[in-house]
């Protein structure tokens, strides 16, 4: 079986052919292509059977060689990203390998294209895999530790009705309408939250969608906020939140 693998860690590229040799005694390996310039200089003139392809190299995303040459050939991606990027590579090739590579998995990946090569239709969409990379599904902060006294509480986010600062200080407000101090600024919270469930309407408040009891127009681009449990606070959408306010609550976030 002829096969070519195209990684830029020379270390990796080596581990993964002595490992190729252990597993299997008639694999044979044409080239280890460290760049996108050598691979597609490479496709260009020759055919393999098997293609080990490692999604980010030197000189940039391997999808690059798919826009240059009409590529037929099973690939087994290696790759060191994370699960929500794997979905895309286990619909979209013969199979993905998460770096560092194990020998299990390795063995795994082989006999998975030894029973689909005669079926192999080369039918790939490219574009689903580098959507992926580029857009990975983000997780989000799943709850807050607190202290309320000598105690230690963990909030879960799904409890949390709104945040605020107040004097320097961020506090969250819970359903129960209890307020804890944390460490975190609105803007590291902004970073930490989904943008679907969390709003920051200004300098001082994030809030949820379920916090919201009323609402009303002040002028045509602020809007009062009444939230529950009642803040401390006012709450007003500042004039530059006007537009995505609205967008957010529509659920366009």
């Amino acid at each position: 079986m002829n096969t070519i693998i195209i990684e830029d860690e020379i270390l990796a590229s080596e581990r993964l052919a002595r490992m190729l040799k252990q597993v299997s005694g008639n694999i044979h390996i044409q080239a280890k292509l460290q760049s996108l310039k050598q691979a597609i200089a490479w496709l260009k003139k020759h055919q393999t059977e098997l293609i080990f392809l490692d999604i980010q190299l030197s000189d940039g995303l391997s999808f690059e060689i798919f826009e240059q040459i009409p590529l037929s050939t099973p690939i087994i991606f290696t790759t060191a990203y994370n699960q929500y990027a794997l979905r895309a590579f286990q619909h979209n090739s013969i199979d993905y390998l998460l770096k560092p590579i194990e020998k299990t998995a390795l063995i795994r990946s082989i006999t998975k294209y030894k029973n689909l090569k005669e079926s192999y239709k080369p039918t790939v969409d490219y574009s689903d895999l580098l959507q992926a990379i580029q857009n990975p599904q983000k997780a989000y902060k799943q709850r807050f530790i607190v202290h309320a006294g000598q105690q230690i509480k963990a909030i879960p986010t799904q409890n949390i009705q709104y945040f605020y600062a107040h004097q320097k200080v961020v506090f969250l407000c819970t359903q129960q309408g209890q307020s804890y101090p944390i460490d975190y600024t609105l803007d590291r919270l902004v970073e930490l939250l989904s943008p679907k469930e969390f709003f920051r309407i200004n300098r001082k408040f994030l809030i949820t969608f379920r916090s919201i009891t009323k609402m009303f127009n002040l002028s045509r681009s602020r809007i009062k906020v009444e939230l529950h449990p009642s803040s401390p606070l006012e709450s007003i959408v500042s004039r530059d939140k006007y537009t995505k306010f609205k967008q957010w609550l529509e659920g366009e976030a």
